[in-house]
């Protein structure tokens, strides 16, 4: 039995008498959500998969444009109180031993196996064709086990109402919400994310986005070139989001 094997098994025991008893809202399909579908704009491709490669290396420590850059695309507030959504926060890591010490930006993973869709009692956290995780504002009812089962820690869940929000990023109080891998930017034809577009304006050029089916895309081709590996990568949850210098 595999390490992720064991911590959803843990899990899954605690929180499944109480999954139970939601109710499934009328007129719920679940192969919606199991074959990707985007619920609204083009279909997402399984020819696809959107990843992220993170260079710790040019990754500034107290450097936050990656948190403003998204702050800004999704209308959060920039608050980082604990009950305020945060899609990424900006962690420093420190080896006691060696006194290594870098900073990383920590979002929402990009699941091949995410977590957070397998416990979800209404299928509103669900997973694209192209790799991309969502959560379906319609459905969620805030239970927030999904934000319990993330060993990442990368769901916020809105406490408040949600004013002046953009049209193109609905949110609303009482749903669970994490990166979307800007998601409207990608429906609408563009290549780049908020954070790797803020991060190259700073100068530091430490994020990079693309399709990882692709072995042309930048993405693709560093990959091969240089070590990177996956936060917890003993869950084999083969994580879309990579990172350099860990």
């Amino acid at each position: 039995m595999s390490d992720f094997d064991t911590y959803r098994r843990r899990f899954m025991g605690g929180v499944l008498g109480v999954a139970a008893t939601a109710a499934l809202p009328a007129g719920v399909l679940f192969w919606q959500t199991a074959q990707g579908e985007v619920k609204d704009g083009p279909p997402a491709s399984d020819k696809v998969r959107w990843g992220m490669l993170v260079d710790t290396t040019k990754c500034g420590t107290g450097c936050d444009a990656c948190v403003r850059g998204c702050d800004q695309e999704n209308g959060l507030s920039g608050d980082t109180s604990p009950t305020s959504p945060q899609w990424i926060r900006k962690v420093q890591v420190s080896n006691p031993r060696t006194g290594y010490s870098f900073s990383l930006p920590m979002m929402c993973q990009h699941c091949e196996e995410p977590p957070c869709v397998d416990v979800c009692p209404t299928g509103a956290s669900f997973k694209r064709a192209d790799g991309i995780v969502l959560v379906d504002r319609h459905l969620c009812i805030g239970c927030r086990y999904c934000m319990m089962a993330c060993p990442y820690k990368a769901r916020s869940f809105i406490h408040q109402p949600v004013t002046d929000q953009l049209a193109e990023v609905p949110r609303g109080i009482g749903c669970v919400e994490s990166c979307t891998f800007c998601v409207q930017r990608i429906d609408a034809g563009k290549q780049t994310t908020a954070c790797q577009d803020a991060c190259n304006a700073e100068g530091h050029q430490a994020i990079y986005f693309g399709n990882l089916k692709d072995p042309d895309s930048e993405i693709s081709r560093r990959l091969a070139s240089y070590r990177s590996q996956e936060v917890l990568a003993s869950l084999n949850l083969h994580t879309g989001v990579r990172y350099e210098g860990i």
